[in-house]
């Protein structure tokens, strides 16, 4: 029998530092899902990485007194440890500086360039180093960054722009067309009447004020920024060919069924992202869900804030299933979940120890009592447990 492809990512992390329990939230969350699907028998392709160019790595890099290349390296190692210890069973682990996905970067701009989708210009706004996004001044709140609320600064230089309008009512359409494609249903609203139906404006694609990211080959002072590089890993990780030699792979498991991502990263996946596709004359994902977050008590867990807590303390303490048993119950599809130790500890006993661990407790007592401990299948049904068995036939 022939399974049925079923391709699942999340985001791919970036690369500035040690991932925080509400980043791994995502990849246990879309573990969660590829196993059902394996167990549903489905031929599963789960795939997650790490994003790690850009300004911001640059920096941190010069910080740490090592070359971009060594810092991403040590950073992608300790992402991937922590994906490990949370017991993810993904396929595939990508990195934005694989040579492969380099390449293909490369052509795939030169594509765009070409047909005439992508020109050379000037940008010149207000920039936020850590969302590494530039913002007119009617777009900032309070003089400040509309994602992530830091201060911004003006910055101006020549770039090439992705010509996005072109594109819009192709999306709006389609949008409009596959009701399922931007979930929850709140978040698609929100990106139709904020961005889409609002105008939208081309997009900045290449940046001449650092050097760690792909160069343009046929322009080399300009790198490939962030949207381009980073959102195309989805299609390079299977084995995408822009000169039309791709891996059967691609063909096997493309277009994604989901693509599992944070809420604040959407415009990025469910705008920037099928236009590309679209200029590229590419099938668009399945689904894009946009997750809410895990919030601590006193808001968006920040280093700055000094409020984060790392899976790999929380295992320490509590051990791999009970945390990803806590994240999943906790988090609500509409609304940010909250997690705190307290939480965790009162969630611990009240279910998995009280509830499910009495329910075990209680089993296999009378399991050793009546039947000395063997489970033995007896063949004995009543009528009231024949929907169970249907429901079971039918699934499996």
């Amino acid at each position: 029998m022939n399974k049925k492809p079923y391709y699942i990512t999340t985001a791919i992390a970036y690369t500035s530092g040690k991932p925080h329990i509400g980043n791994t939230y995502e990849i246990v969350l879309a573990d969660s899902i590829a196993r059902y699907k394996r167990m549903q028998g489905y031929d599963v392709r789960f795939q997650t990485g790490t994003d790690e160019h850009g300004q911001k790595i640059e920096d941190k890099a010069i910080e740490a007194g090592v070359s971009p290349q060594e810092f991403v390296d040590q950073t992608a190692a300790e992402i991937k440890r922590i994906w490990d210890l949370m017991n993810t069973s993904y396929d595939k682990f990508i990195r934005t500086t694989d040579k492969d996905h380099e390449a293909q970067v490369q052509k795939i701009f030169r594509k765009l360039y070409e047909q005439g989708d992508i020109y050379k210009g000037e940008y010149e706004g207000m920039y936020c180093k850590p969302c590494e996004s530039f913002f007119t001044a009617s777009q900032l709140v309070d003089g400040k960054c509309p994602d992530c609320g830091r201060e911004v600064e003006p910055a101006k230089e020549e770039a090439y722009f992705f010509k996005m309008s072109k594109y819009a009512q192709k999306l709006i359409d389609y949008i409009n067309d596959h009701p399922d494609f931007i979930q929850p249903e709140s978040r698609k609203n929100e990106m139709m009447n904020n961005f889409l139906l609002a105008g939208l404006q081309d997009l900045c694609v290449s940046r001449t004020s650092f050097k760690w990211g792909i160069p343009v080959d046929f322009d080399p002072k300009h790198v490939v920024y962030v949207w381009i590089d980073a959102l195309t890993n989805y299609i390079t990780g299977l084995g995408y060919d822009q000169d039309g030699n791709s891996d059967p792979m691609f063909e096997k498991y493309w277009p994604a069924d989901v693509h599992l991502i944070g809420k604040d990263i959407l415009r990025f996946h469910t705008i920037y992202w099928p236009i590309m596709l679209m200029a590229l004359g590419l099938p668009l994902p399945k689904q894009v869900f946009g997750h809410p977050w895990l919030l601590q008590n006193d808001g968006k867990m920040s280093k700055s804030k000094g409020n984060v807590i790392y899976a790999d303390e929380l295992v320490n303490f509590f051990g791999v299933d009970a945390v990803r048993y806590f994240v999943l119950h906790e988090m609500p599809f509409e609304n940010d979940g909250v997690i705190s130790w307290e939480l965790m500890i009162e969630r611990m006993n009240s279910d998995l120890a009280n509830t499910l661990g009495n329910l075990v407790n209680r089993t296999i007592s009378m399991s050793n009592k009546y039947f000395d401990g063997v489970v033995a299948k007896t063949g004995v049904s009543e009528p009231v447990d024949a929907p169970c068995h249907h429901r079971q036939r039918g699934r499996y």
